[in-house]
């Protein structure tokens, strides 16, 4: 996505991550929802005016992918391009993800500088070799501690089950190198309580704060039963842990290595956006990673919840993965970016179903806001010819509504942009939304048109402009959130030859009263968001 023409130079990026996801299988829900998250920050902050760089990408190495692409006859490369190509750029660009680069893994431009990283570190002395044994998930590429595992049932009764994946781990012992993570326990403790906001929301911080007080052990950073990965530079016995490897994505996205210009006008993430599940990996390793390589800490870190269906999270391996596009061919894609943010606290977990979507669909997207967009430019073409007139006749109504924009600019603002509180932020502009259809009911213009007098005409413009200008307003302020219908209303008012492109408005400015001039051409256009048709049936 181009920058727009506000953007602040000679500033560092607001950079912003998503995990990588693992290409074992297609993206469902739960990937989507941390994408078009991240999404809707970084669009909320090029309105700002920032510089912005939003990083997504798939992780490609591993043992769980060799074992999916052999069962599907496959190389582990093979299948990597075929998912990427087909599945999972192809949804981003269906979500209108606006992401600046998307790293693979598999990718030279990652794997030489993740063996020139570990190598540094090897010559640092941070790298030594040694031996393990324990329980391993592959689900999630990650030995357990044995406190962690379930006591399986059913079929799986008398053997250890993985907490996330429920599903049996298997004892690996082998001969690795690792990483002397257990001397940074105290230096990460001393990092937590400098920066209180490093790792959100509170109760994602007191678990690492939990787990790092028990003392940390040293980190396996190879692996020597399987090939599919990048080679440790000493040693091409063996390929790195999938999880360094994977963590390094954010440094050599960046540049790190390659171009040191970039790297530093970039790096660190302001944001990385996690899994809650993937917490640790992200607020403990990654840290200690950075600090043995003297490179300057994320910003923060900060853990989403599961989307739940039927109480179970969602995910491939439990059978409740949903296809994004299961809900966007009956909902739309603008009403897919905005429902999930603002039915679900972000940090939270949260249920999905599908009348909860239609029903605020209904009452919230059609019923308050496309209704309030189309009967203002309906009247103004029925009333003035299409031509927006000027508000003469002001009084304390129309001062309410400009206090009430100047509320819902604020708290968006500091909720989207400062605390990651989406559904407050959205919340506060459907408040000023059903505002404005109070200040439609009460003002009665339809009423107010029969009056012909020099009076009552002002009063009816007043009016009139009034709703069209706080439409504009309302265009700005969910064009991060919803793209799409943000145009359509942008182009519906006849904004863009006086105000310019509807991507260069800047948030700051949203509350300036009186931008959309008198005089530009309203057109009544599409329905923003169509009634919906019945429940599709499997």
């Amino acid at each position: 996505m181009a920058a727009n023409g506000n953007e602040k130079q000679g500033t560092k990026a607001f950079y912003v991550t998503t995990p990588i996801y693992y290409v074992n299988d297609a993206p469902h829900l739960g990937h989507a929802y941390t994408t078009v998250a991240g999404d809707v920050l970084t669009r909320w902050h090029r309105q700002r005016g920032e510089k912005v760089w939003y990083l997504t990408g798939t992780d490609e190495h591993g043992q769980k992918i060799m074992r999916t692409a052999d069962a599907n006859g496959v190389s582990p490369q093979e299948w990597c391009d075929k998912l990427v190509t087909e599945a999972w750029k192809p949804l981003w660009e269906h979500l209108e993800i606006a992401n600046d680069d998307f790293i693979r893994t598999t990718e030279k431009r990652h794997t030489d500088r993740v063996q020139e990283f570990v190598q540094d570190l090897w010559d640092k002395g941070e790298i030594y070799k040694g031996g393990y044994e324990g329980p391993y998930c592959v689900g999630c590429e990650e030995y357990k501690l044995p406190g962690e595992l379930l006591d399986g049932e059913g079929d799986f009764a008398g053997e250890k089950l993985c907490p996330v994946h429920k599903k049996p781990v298997e004892i690996l012992k082998e001969e690795n190198y690792f990483f002397k993570l257990s001397e940074y326990a105290q230096r990460l403790l001393d990092f937590y309580e400098a920066n209180p906001g490093f790792i959100q929301p509170e109760s994602a911080r007191n678990e690492v704060l939990n787990f790092v007080r028990q003392g940390l052990t040293d980190l396996s950073i190879s692996r020597s039963t399987f090939d599919w990965g990048v080679k440790v530079p000493w040693d091409d016995k063996h390929v790195i842990y999938v999880w360094v490897d994977a963590l390094l994505n954010y440094a050599t996205a960046a540049g790190y290595g390659a171009d040191q210009a970039r790297f530093d006008a970039t790096f660190p993430a302001d944001v990385h956006l996690v899994g809650k599940d993937i917490l640790r990996f992200h607020a403990v390793i990654w840290p200690a990673m950075l600090m043995a390589q003297g490179l300057p800490l994320p910003g923060r870190v900060v853990a989403n919840g599961w989307l739940l269906v039927g109480g179970e999270k969602m995910s491939k391996s439990n059978l409740t993965g949903i296809k994004p596009q299961d809900l966007t061919s009956h909902f739309g894609v603008d009403a897919y970016r905005w429902y999930f943010l603002r039915a679900i606290s972000f940090g939270q977990d949260g249920s999905f179903s599908w009348e909860d979507f239609s029903a605020r669909y209904t009452s919230e997207l059609a019923n308050d806001y496309g209704n309030l967009a189309s009967r203002v430019a309906a009247m103004v073409n029925k009333y003035f010819g299409g031509q927006l007139p000027a508000a003469t006749a002001s009084g304390e109504a129309e001062k309410a509504v400009q206090e009430g924009l100047a509320k819902a600019v604020a708290t968006a603002d500091r909720a989207i942009g400062e605390e990651l509180d989406f559904q407050s932020g959205i919340l506060a502009i459907f408040d000023f939304v059903k505002q404005v259809n109070g200040y439609i009911t009460e003002q009665e213009p339809w009423k107010v048109a029969k009056d012909d007098s020099e009076e009552g005409r002002a009063r009816l413009a007043t009016i009139l402009y009034t709703a069209a200008e706080s439409l504009r307003a309302m265009a700005v302020l969910l064009n991060p959130v919803m793209p799409d219908t943000s145009q359509k209303l942008w182009d519906s008012l006849g904004a863009e030859p006086h105000l310019g492109p509807l991507a260069a408005q800047r948030i700051d400015e949203t509350a300036d009263w009186g931008r959309l001039p008198a005089g530009a051409t309203v057109t009544k256009g599409a329905v923003l968001f169509p009634r919906l048709e019945e429940k599709p049936t499997a």
